[in-house]
């Protein structure tokens, strides 16, 4: 099956990305979607959307595949999100935030091993996306940042409202 990536070129600075790799429920996308857009403190959001079926029962490995071969999100792009068939299935619509950054890009074995710390991987709720995108995009914050929170949170899935609990 052939998967390709929309032209990433129209991708707007600071904007998340987002497959879908679940087509079992058109209205809970639509419920993911609505999520993802909704305004908060800072005004209007916007995610950069990857919905084509040809995505469907797309592995990890195969977007960060598709991802670091694409030679406008490879070089930038520190974080993605998947919404699988976890994410159709949860309440929460908790996305899959996965790191696209490698051993390659760390400085040393140090710097991978907190990276990865909490694995490549952590759940978010829609609404902690566009958080986790804009800080890691700016390096306000680290990947594992978000990853420790997420690993300590009920049900092991980061909040967006995480620093009103401190």
């Amino acid at each position: 099956m052939t998967r390709s990536l929309p032209d990433t070129r129209r991708r707007g600075e600071l904007v998340p990305v987002v497959f879908r790799t679940d087509y079992a429920d058109d209205r809970v996308w639509q419920e993911v979607r609505t999520a993802l857009d909704e305004p908060d403190d800072f005004g209007e959001k916007e995610s950069w959307l990857v919905d084509d079926p040809a995505w469907h029962g797309a592995t990890v490995d195969d977007v960060l595949t598709a991802v670091l071969a694409d030679e406008h999100l490879g070089e930038d792009l520190s974080v993605v999100f998947v919404a699988d068939e976890v994410t159709m299935g949860s309440p929460l619509r908790a996305l899959l935030a996965v790191t696209t950054l490698t051993r390659a890009d760390c400085e040393d074995e140090a710097e991978y091993a907190a990276l990865t710390e909490h694995g490549r991987v952590f759940r978010t709720e829609p609404q902690g996306v566009h958080p986790i995108s804009v800080n890691l995009e700016l390096a306000n914050m680290d990947f594992e940042d978000f990853s420790a929170s997420a690993a300590v949170a009920p049900e092991r899935v980061f909040r967006a409202d995480w620093r009103a609990a401190l």
